[in-house]
């Protein structure tokens, strides 16, 4: 008898379908919040027979946990933790772990592209040209490669998974691959998938002008309440508001804080670490601690959202020779301007400041983290400088 214990996200969830294809009706599939895999793993060691070959992955065990299954596997039991996120490596150190957050070609891997190579590897999968795509489809969603890519079957996949119960995706997807030479969308679900992007469109857009700006322990963060569509939220904002360090998303129902990133240069695993919680480099979460709810809750709520920077203009533009005009809730008038060919210097209310910058984006970095200010229309700029010229 062989049982998995994984993730309950698309990652997990294609673990779970390269299982039943491996072992059929000898597996017994459990999807799990992190929250609740330990008691699972417990409860498994417990419970089931001894002879039973327990798989986990994509998640990892606690430090208690990590003990009982050490011994189960001194005492002869068949053990395989297989996980690739950072915070996993120390599993290394036992026979039983398995954790690669890269591969040796420098490709990001996922735990469904570990346990696909373990199963073909082992002889107990036979690999086949749609379940290869399927499992790409998975890495790169889940490493986020795919936008990278441009790799929309990847996006759209995870939207699918999201739209379907869990079972039925699985129904799906092991049909498909079973039957199928290459992997596919049927002609309804493109359907349903174009109308979610309409949907999550709308989502983000709206949520765009709820997200408050604060920063937590050295870094900016965005700060915003949402349910659904983390991994999208996540990604549009910060490439609206680069000046951020990562978003935070808050889910208050299920009590968890996911953070978002698209800097090389944030490690937002480091960030949810430091409330018990871990994941990737640019996607990661935890459980909204006591600390946590007061740094992202308590002391953000009253803070009121960012403006957006005027998107259709034709004169006050980013990066002008002339220089860009920005304005703050404060009503303080800030201009972004060459200083000379390499530099650039902020004025705020007439005033220059003694800090110049290396870029443009330098500047309105600074620009936006400590006056919060935003570019403003047309209308609004030509307002300006015929009061310039009256003056």
């Amino acid at each position: 008898m062989y049982k998995l214990l994984t993730h309950n996200d698309l990652d997990g969830v294609g673990c779970g379908i390269l299982a039943k294809l491996a072992f059929g009706k000898q597996v017994k599939v459990r999807y799990n919040s992190v929250a609740s895999l330990d008691r699972e793993v417990e409860w498994s060691l417990t419970n089931d027979p001894k002879d039973t070959v327990l798989f986990i992955t994509d998640l990892s065990v606690n430090d208690k946990n990590k003990e009982r299954l050490e011994a189960r596997f001194q005492e002869g039991g068949k053990v395989q933790l297989i996980d690739h996120h950072k915070t996993a490596l120390p599993f290394n150190a036992h026979e039983w772990g398995h954790v690669v957050v890269e591969d040796e070609e420098g490709k990001l891997t996922s735990a469904t592209s570990l346990l696909y190579e373990y199963l073909i590897n082992q002889k107990l999968l036979s690999a086949s040209d749609a379940i290869t795509e399927f499992v790409e489809l998975v890495r790169q969603y889940d490493t986020w490669e795919w936008e990278k890519n441009d790799n929309q079957s990847a996006r759209r996949l995870n939207a699918l998974f999201y739209l379907i119960s869990i079972e039925e995706f699985e129904e799906k997807m092991i049909s498909r691959l079973k039957s199928s030479d290459h992997f596919h969308f049927d002609e309804f679900e493109n359907k349903i998938l174009d109308m979610e992007e309409t949907k999550t469109e709308r989502y983000i857009k709206r949520k765009r002008r709820q997200l408050v700006q604060a920063e937590v322990n050295g870094l900016f963060a965005g700060v915003v309440y949402a349910e659904s569509y983390h991994s999208e939220l996540g990604n549009e904002l910060g490439k609206e508001y680069p000046h951020l360090d990562y978003i935070a998303i808050l889910n208050m129902g299920g009590k968890r804080l996911g953070f978002r990133t698209i800097h090389n240069n944030v490690d937002v695993s480091a960030v949810a670490g430091h409330f018990g919680g871990g994941g990737h480099v640019k996607a990661s979460g935890c459980v909204l601690t006591e600390e946590a709810y007061k740094l992202f809750v308590t002391d953000t709520f009253h803070l009121e959202s960012l403006q957006e920077d005027a998107k259709r203009n034709r004169y006050n533009m980013k990066e002008s020779p002339f220089g860009s005009l920005y304005k703050n809730r404060s009503d303080e008038v800030i201009v972004l301007s060459p200083a000379n060919n390499s530099t650039w210097m902020l004025e705020v209310d007439d005033t220059k400041i003694e800090q110049t910058f290396n870029s443009f984006e330098e500047g309105e970095k600074y620009l936006k983290r400590n006056y919060q200010g935003w570019l403003i229309k047309d209308d609004d700029f030509v307002r300006y400088l015929m009061d310039q010229v009256k003056k």
